[in-house]
């Protein structure tokens, strides 16, 4: 094989595996938010135990509006299942901005809408609420998970109950 011949085959040996590499950063992005429309659709239909397996076991939790605190992943599910029994919700996240930063771990920060309708003998206040989930992630046994989530609030409107 001549020299031009031999730099051109280098060059798209590089090349491939440079698409490969993009293509498995997009194949995880897209993984991740497919886990965080899981999240969503999860609280909203209340399926706890879909919604306890997004989770890595040593999940972090800061949620400042918590009246619970919880600390551990199966402490958070057991908060949001009380806090949303009988309550209508309603959890969009929009346009998230993604960083993998290696083949297992990533961050994302989500701008969200929350709308929450609770029950009239609910202890929890109705509203609508605006801000960001700012999060980590890691994948375990091939799957992407919550490994720290935050919720910051820009806004959170109380609703009178109906």
């Amino acid at each position: 094989m001549d020299e031009s011949l031999e730099q051109r085959v280098k060059s798209l040996e590089q090349k491939v595996r440079s698409l490969e590499q993009e293509v498995r950063r997009l194949t995880a992005i897209e993984e991740i938010r497919r886990l965080k429309a899981r999240y969503f659709w999860a609280v909203d239909m209340k399926k706890w135990d879909m919604f306890a397996d997004l989770f890595t076991e040593d999940l972090q939790i800061d949620f400042a509006e918590s009246t619970t605190k919880p600390q551990t992943r199966d402490e958070f599910v057991r908060s949001a299942a009380k806090h949303f029994e009988g309550a209508i919700s309603v959890h969009h996240g929009h346009i998230p901005e993604i960083e993998i930063i290696d083949d297992t771990h990533a961050r994302g920060i989500w701008p969200m809408f929350d709308l929450v309708e609770t029950p009239e003998d609910s202890p929890y206040v109705s509203h609508a609420g605006y801000g960001h989930y700012i999060e980590e992630y890691r994948k375990e046994d091939g799957r992407w998970k919550i490994a720290r989530t935050r919720l910051t609030r820009i806004k959170r409107v109380v609703l009178d109950r109906k």
